[in-house]
């Protein structure tokens, strides 16, 4: 199978190695994208907001204590939020799994399977 799948992943965090045993359970192996060691460029979340067909405050995570630090809230304008967010990659939602031209924020992991469906066991 070709590497259509990315996940952006951190390997701390449960969630993102619970979703990553499903894919492989559905026979994915998927491009990991150490996002933290690599943060993203402003255009790649602009791309992944695109893709989610979400707004910027659905990826951020606002119980992480660099988003309470940089006093960020449902008020910050989107532009300055994915500011933060590439800049601040911890603040950014976890695991998410992106496939061709649809992603997924993975959270619970089982909403890979809205990307890569289990396929039917016999026949």
């Amino acid at each position: 199978m070709p590497a259509d799948c990315v996940l952006w992943f951190d390997a701390r965090c449960s969630t993102s190695r619970h979703a990553l045993e499903l894919l492989r359970e559905r026979g994915v192996e998927p491009e990991l994208r150490r996002f933290l060691e690599e943060p993203p460029t402003v255009e790649e979340i602009g791309a992944l907001l695109r893709l989610l067909g979400a707004p910027p405050h659905a990826l951020a995570r606002t119980d992480a204590d660099e988003y309470q630090a940089l006093r960020l809230s449902e008020r910050t304008p989107a532009e300055e939020l994915i500011r933060a967010l590439a800049q601040h990659p911890r603040i950014l939602d976890r695991p998410i799994v992106v496939s061709g031209e649809r992603a997924v924020v993975a959270r619970p992991p089982e909403r890979v399977g809205e990307l890569f469906p289990l396929a039917p066991h016999g026949g």
